[in-house]
Parts: structure tokens; sequence; C-alpha cells
């Protein structure tokens, strides 16, 4: 696991009138502060990627469909320099809160037949400025999607 990502299981409570997903709440030891929250759909078998925030953290949940996220660590002084992690996230069999600190590349592919979503709660309010975005095929990623 790349050092600096933290994975938290998320609840749904369900009743036959739908469900509520819990996501991330001021109280909890993970949360830093807010700055923006954004849904983020992915179609089937496309890819979303590479980018990376030089301040912000993130914190993604998978709210509907699936999706394999995946993490590239370069810091220079990182454990974890040149690892990759993937997560597969959905919310029917791994509701989870991922938690990403800022210089910790990430991208994400679409698993569903159907439109997949991502909810990401951001600590700063988004800016172009403070990301860096690359191709998902670019050759400084020695990964295959």
């Amino acid at each position: 696991m790349i050092h600096g990502i933290k994975i938290t299981p998320l609840k749904i409570i369900s009743d036959e009138r739908g469900k509520v997903m819990h996501m991330l709440r001021s109280d909890s030891e993970i949360f830093h502060k807010f700055g923006e929250i954004y849904f983020s759909t992915i179609y089937d078998s496309a890819i979303k990627g590479w980018h990376l925030h030089k301040e912000s953290f993130l914190n993604y949940a998978c709210i509907k469909g699936e999706v394999k996220l995946v993490l590239f660590d370069n810091r220079e002084k990182s454990k974890t320099r040149n690892e990759y992690q993937e997560i597969i996230l959905s919310p029917n069999n791994n509701y989870a809160l991922v938690t990403i600190p800022p210089n910790i590349w990430n991208g994400f592919k679409g698993l569903n037949n159907e439109e997949s979503i991502i909810a990401n709660c951001l600590t700063l309010p988004h800016n172009e400025n403070e990301m860096v975005r690359k191709e998902p095929f670019d050759k400084s990623f020695n990964y295959k999607w």
C-alpha cells in the first residue's frame, strides 16, 4: 500500500425506500477541511487519468457502478516511491472512502456496463494551477490499464 493512502470502510443504510450512503464527517480523524465536493462520472472501459494535486487531499467514494482506482507514488523521499496501488471501488462490494494525500498520481477506469459515479471531497476548492495532468498512456507511467 502506498504510504499515506487511507482506506476507510463506509456504511450503507438501506430500507424499502432506498439508501443512505455515508462518505465523510467533520468529526472523522480523516477529515482535514472542506474545500469542495464534486461528482465525476465515467463510462465502461473509459479511463480518466493521470492527475495529481500539489496541495489538496482527495477523498474518493464510488457511489454508483464500479471503478478501478490506480495510484502511483513518485514522491522523491517516499518509502513507497515508484509503487502502484490498485483499488476496486463499488457501493456493492467495496464501499469505502479512499483518502489520497497531495502529490500522488491517480486515475480511474470504468468497470461497469453503465455509467459509474465517483464523489470527491477535496480539502481545497478546485484550482487548475494546483493540479498536474498527464494522458492515461503517458510513457512516464509504466502501467497497463
